[in-house]
């Protein structure tokens, strides 16, 4: 039978997230290492990549991760709320938000426009705003153009010598570092440099410049600078898939997606499941009723096709995900209601892994995570099987 249980322990749940903080203290170490002479900017966004935004950010901390990542101001000024009070880097604003509860926060900002910058000189009460200006190297997202890229550095001196802002970084962001060999890489890093030297040309010198994510933090070190910024490999996850699989990296999946089975039934020859009925039983089988769906954040686009384990054993999804539950086949297997289903974990035990649920769907591994929903609970453990907590060095 199963052992999931809620987080306090004291009854059976349908479905759980378990998520490792101690792989999580892996890998940040494990990127440390990888990006030596930089700092590491842990990326939490979409409540960690689904994994719990403040849960990971403290572990992060606690592995010598020096800043900590944040699409947008709800989730840095939640950071804050946390308890969180080392430097945090917000990215991701739009015209008109509040600003100023950030500033007053100490929290980092990004500025790609002009109009960026007057909105936050105008949101500067008591200290000014800490500012990293984005270039756009390529990627065609925010930040600046090159062309458009002085008019935003004299914007930012004129505020920076009025004492409202402080240049703090000059940032980008890489399209292909997932491809490391790809020209775009190159060239990009061209453009940074060059966007530097230009903003050193009007008296700017930025104390961080950042531009490597996962993928170039692991492989392209001449992208790290002084502050690198991975994201989805802090959960174990590799940004190069199956080409370079996690355990090739160092690093260890955090997140277990487990269920238990709502339902056991035996269906005979030519019975149809689910919606449209899609998968037609070929012989007489036994189905399992697993209670996820993509209201759970189960991708629809998985249907026939994704894997699980049931009783130590890889099977598949069958006919269409729901909303709610998806039927997995388990052939002649004996199985009951309230057997534990893996739908994906570290692939370690020979599960299935969130990169194959990602091929079943035709998505990255960066979704499959991402997407779960509130329903599902999360359940933090810190497993034996990793090291005990790194000491972190001192930052210089």
């Amino acid at each position: 039978m199963s052992t999931l249980q809620s987080p306090s322990g004291d009854r059976p749940v349908r479905a759980e997230a378990v998520v490792d903080l101690a792989a999580i203290r892996h890998n940040v170490t494990t990127l440390r290492a990888r990006a030596a002479g930089a700092q590491v900017m842990t990326v939490v966004k979409a409540d960690g990549y689904g994994h719990g935004m403040v849960q990971v950010a403290r572990a992060a901390r606690e592995a010598g991760a020096r800043w900590i990542g944040a699409a947008v101001l709800e989730e840095a000024l939640a950071l804050r709320e946390s308890g969180d009070t080392g430097p945090i880097f917000c990215w991701l604003t739009t015209p008109g938000e509040p600003l100023t509860d950030a500033i007053d926060a100490g929290i980092d900002l990004s500025a790609g426009a002009p109009w960026e910058i007057d909105e936050l000189a105008a949101g500067v009460t008591d200290r000014p705003a800490r500012v990293h200006l984005k270039i756009d190297t390529g990627m065609s997202r925010g930040g600046a153009v090159p062309e458009e890229w002085p008019a935003l550095i004299r914007a930012a001196v004129r505020e920076q010598a009025a004492g409202r802002i402080e240049v703090k970084g000059i940032w980008s962001h890489l399209a292909s570092s997932d491809e490391p060999k790809s020209p775009v890489n190159e060239s990009q890093l061209a453009t940074f440099t060059e966007a530097i030297e230009v903003a050193e040309s009007f008296g700017i010198d930025a104390e961080f410049k950042h531009l490597a994510n996962s993928g170039a933090t692991l492989a392209l070190p001449e992208t790290h600078f002084n502050l690198v910024r991975p994201g989805v490999a802090t959960y174990g996850l590799s940004p190069f898939g199956h080409a370079l699989p996690s355990s090739e990296l160092g690093l260890k999946p955090a997140m277990t997606l487990k269920a238990r089975l709502a339902m056991v039934k035996r269906v005979p020859a030519g019975a149809g499941v689910s919606y449209g009925l899609t998968w037609t039983a070929p012989r007489p089988s036994t189905l399992g009723l697993i209670p996820l769906g993509y209201g759970d954040g189960l991708p629809r686009h998985a249907s026939n096709g994704a894997p699980v384990e049931v009783g130590g054993r890889r099977r598949t999804v069958v006919g269409r995900i729901c909303m709610d539950q998806c039927v997995v086949n388990l052939e002649d297997d004996e199985a009951a209601a309230g057997d534990e289903v893996v739908l994906f974990g570290p692939g370690t035990s020979g599960e299935p892994t969130a990169d194959d649920w990602a091929d079943a769907a035709g998505t990255i591994n960066y979704e499959i995570v991402t997407r779960l929903g509130a329903r599902i609970p999360r359940r933090y453990v810190d497993s034996a099987e990793f090291l005990p907590r790194p000491t972190a060095p001192v930052e210089r």
